[in-house]
């Protein structure tokens, strides 16, 4: 027969709500983790596709790099520019 009691039978029934507050704090946590981890992942820019080889700069990606960082002057770059687009004397 029911004796009025509406807890399980473990002492007075009032510390049940400790594990299951931590356990839903873990859930969620990690359905979060889970899902920014996954949108970093597909949100991070590829530099190059699954399987090949990243592209080599060339000596005109080079030169036109070192002008905008400003290493080098416009008439600097464009006399290197030349030199490079001539072809050499055989």
């Amino acid at each position: 027969m029911h004796n009025g009691n509406w807890h399980d039978g473990m002492g007075n029934g009032n510390w049940w709500w400790i594990p299951m507050m931590i356990m839903m704090v873990a859930f969620w946590g990690g359905l979060i983790w889970l899902g920014v981890s996954l949108l970093k992942r597909n949100n991070s820019p590829q530099s190059f596709a699954a399987g090949s080889a990243p592209a080599t700069p060339t000596a005109e990606g080079i030169l036109g790099e070192r002008l905008a960082r400003g290493e080098i002057e416009a008439d600097e770059y464009h006399k290197r520019l030349t030199a490079l687009r001539t072809p050499p004397n055989t």
